[in-house]
């Protein structure tokens, strides 16, 4: 068994830095309040998408999402999908009333919000308000 543990160890090396990694662009990642707070703590750029799978406005939105998380020039954004009908007290938290609801921040500060807006260019413009106010 001696002889391998020091596999074992380096086995877990991988995990390991895959764990401690942080979110890269190209991620949406589930809301959560501690991950919100975090990225307003650090003053970043966040975008926060009001989504529900049944949802025909949300999505004819989730392309341009997934285009923005891939962009270079959103790379510092951190882009949090709410589950709209499961997280009721997140909803309540940022006042959204309605599925298909976008904000923008920057830091704590928001910079504009939409709901049910489709247009790319419109969405793009939303989300460069938070790059851009610091």
């Amino acid at each position: 068994m001696s002889l391998f543990r020091p596999f074992l160890s380096l086995a877990a090396v991988p995990a390991l830095l895959v764990a401690a990694a942080p979110a890269f662009a190209g991620e949406i990642l589930p809301f959560t309040i501690a991950a919100f707070q975090k990225a307003q703590a650090a003053g970043k750029p966040i975008l926060v998408d009001a989504h529900a799978d049944w949802c025909p406005t949300c999505r004819r939105q989730a392309p341009t999402i997934s285009a923005i998380s891939k962009d270079k020039a959103f790379a510092q954004l951190v882009i949090l999908k709410l589950d709209y009908d499961a997280q009721r007290a997140e909803k309540q938290m940022l006042g959204i009333r309605q599925q298909s609801t976008l904000i923008a921040f920057s830091g704590k500060t928001e910079t504009g919000r939409s709901t049910g807006v489709t247009e790319p260019t419109q969405i793009r413009a939303l989300a460069t308000s938070a790059l851009h106010r610091r």
